[in-house]
C-alpha cells in the first residue's frame, strides 16, 4: 500500500466516505460505514498527508515548515519526535514514509555524542545538535526503542546491525545515570519530554522508557527495576523496601501524600510529585512495568479523573498551581506552563495516541475505538492542524500546528484498534 493509498486499501472508500462527511444528506442506508468510521478514515489520510509534508532529507521534522516553526526551532529533527514517528511511520504501509522514518534515526544517531547520549534535537541546516539546558535523557531511550521497534516490523535486523556500537555506547551512557541499587534511572529536572516540568530524581515516564529499554536489549536488572517502579513510585500497594534508603523515601511519600492510586510522576529525596502524571502512568501500564491488578488500578484512575474527556489525553490530573511546593519560575517562560497548559494540565493528542494503545494491551477494543474518534475530532480541530497541545479547560487548540508525533500517535493507535493487537508486544 503507497502513501496515497487510503486504508484497507481501498481509495474508492476514502472518497465515497469524505463525501458523506462533507454532505451528510448523501448518505444512504446502504453506506459501507458509519459516521464515526468516515472520520477514522480521513483522519489517517490527513495523518498520512501531514507527515509526507513534514518529511525531509534528513528525517522527519517535528512540526510543518514556517516562519513560526523556525523561529521556535521546531523545524529541526528531533530525538524522541523522530523515534515516535518512526514508530507510526512504520505502521502507515507507505514506502516513502517508512524510508523517512529511519532516516530521521540515523540523523539523530550520526550525531549522537562520544560519551553516548543521543540529542534532544538536530539543527539540520547547521548539523549542529542540541543536548538541552539540564541533558535531555529521554531521546536516547525512545531511539533505541525505535531501532528496534523497525527492524521487527520489516523483519530484518538492519539498524540494530548498522548502529551495534552506537547502540552500545547509547546503554552505556544510560548506565552510567542508573542507581546502583534502586535500578533506576536519575535525572535532573525539567529534562525530558515535559520539558519545563519540576520532576527530578527517579521520575516514573523516564524509568518506564528504561524497563523498556532493557527488555529489549538484555540490559542487566531489568526485574529490579520493575520492582522499584512498583516500589516506589506506588508504595501503597507495595510492601515496604528492605533497603534502607528506599524505606526513607517510602516514608516521605507515605506520611504526606494525598492521591493513592496513580504512581507518582517523581520520587526525590524529601519530596515527590501527585500531580498525577498521565504519560507516565501510561507507558508504565503498556510497556510492561505494571500489570494485572496494577495495570487495571492505574487504567481506571486515569478513567476517573476524566483525563480523555473532551479529547484523549490531559498530561496531568492536577495541575501544579503557582503557589504550590513544586512551582518554578521557569514554568512561566513563553507564559506556556501555567495551569491547563502545555505539560501541566492541556491536552496532548500525542499521548492521546499512547493512551488508546494502553486501552488495546489491556482488551479494550471498543472503549479503545470510541477513543480512537475523539482522537481524531482533536487533529480535525481549525481544518485538520493537528496542534501541538489543547487547553486543559477551554479546548483551545495552542502550540505548533503541524505536529508530526501528534500523525503518527493518530496512526499507531488506529493501527492498534483495527487489528485489535498490543502494538509493542508484535504485528
Amino acid at each position: 500500500m503507497g502513501d496515497n493509498d487510503c486504508l484497507y486499501c481501498r481509495p474508492c472508500v476514502l472518497s465515497s466516505t469524505l463525501s458523506r462527511v462533507n454532505n451528510p444528506a448523501s448518505a444512504t442506508a446502504t453506506a459501507p460505514f458509519s459516521a464515526p468510521q468516515s472520520l477514522i478514515e480521513r483522519c489517517r489520510h490527513e495523518a498520512i498527508r501531514l507527515l509526507r509534508r513534514n518529511a525531509s532529507d534528513a528525517g522527519i521534522l517535528a512540526a510543518s515548515r514556517g516562519a513560526r516553526a523556525h523561529s521556535r526551532g521546531y523545524d529541526a529533527v528531533f530525538g524522541r519526535d523522530a523515534a515516535i514517528c518512526a514508530i507510526g511511520m512504520a505502521l502507515s504501509g507507505g514506502p516513502v514514509l517508512e524510508k523517512c522514518a529511519a532516516v530521521g534515526l540515523e540523523t539523530i544517531g550520526a550525531h549522537q555524542a562520544p560519551n553516548g547520549q543521543i540529542p534532544k534535537f538536530v539543527d539540520t541546516v547547521h548539523q549542529e545538535p542540541d543536548f538541552w539546558y539540564l541533558g535531555c535523557i529521554d531521546a536516547t531511550l525512545w531511539w533505541l526503542i525505535a531501532l528496534e521497534f523497525l527492524d521487527r516490523v520489516r523483519n530484518e535486523d538492519t539498524l540494530r546491525t548498522r548502529h551495534r556500537q552506537r547502540i552500545a555506547r547509547a546503554i552505556d551512557w544510560l548506565l552510567a545515570q542508573e542507581h546502583q541499587r534502586f535500578r533506576l534511572l536519575q535525572q535532573n529536572e525539567a529534562s525530558d519530554w515535559a520539558d519545563i516540568m519540576p520532576r527530578s530524581g527517579f521520575v516514573l515516564y523516564t524509568n518506564a522508557l528504561w524497563y523498556r529499554v532493557k527488555c529489549l536489549f538484555d540490559v542487566p536488572h531489568a526485574t529490579d527495576t520493575a520492582e522499584n517502579i512498583n516500589g516506589l513510585f506506588h508504595p501503597f500497594s507495595a510492601s515496604l523496601h528492605e533497603y534502607r534508603r528506599g524505606r526513607l523515601l517510602a516514608d516521605y511519600v507515605l506520611a504526606n501524600a494525598t492521591r493513592r492510586d496513580l504512581f507518582l510522576s517523581f520520587v526525590n529525596f524529601s519530596f515527590f510529585g501527585e500531580e498525577g502524571d498521565v504519560f507516565g502512568n501510561v507507558l508504565t501500564v503498556l510497556f510492561g512495568a505494571a500489570t494485572g491488578a496494577a495495570a487495571e488500578r492505574t487504567l481506571a484512575a486515569l478513567a476517573r479523573e476524566r483525563v480523555q474527556e473532551p479529547y484523549p489525553v490531559r498530561v496531568v490530573c492536577d495541575p501544579i498551581l503557582e503557589h504550590h511546593l513544586l512551582w518554578r519560575p521557569y514554568m512561566s517562560r513563553h507564559k506556556q506552563n501555567f495551569a491547563w497548559q502545555y505539560h501541566n494540565g492541556g491536552i496532548w493528542p500525542m499521548v492521546g495516541g499512547f493512551w488508546i494503545l494502553a486501552l488495546v494491551q489491556q482488551g479494550r477494543i471498543e472503549e479503545a475505538r470510541h477513543e480512537l474518534v475523539k482522537l481524531a475530532q482533536a487533529c480535525e480541530l481549525k481544518g485538520w492542524q493537528f496542534n501541538e497541545w489543547l487547553h486543559g479547560r477551554t479546548y483551545e487548540p495552542s502550540g505548533m500546528p503541524g505536529q508530526s508525533w501528534n500523525a503518527a500517535a493518530f496512526l499507531m493507535a488506529e493501527h492498534a484498534v483495527r487489528t485489535g493487537r498490543d502494538v509493542f508486544a508484535g504485528l
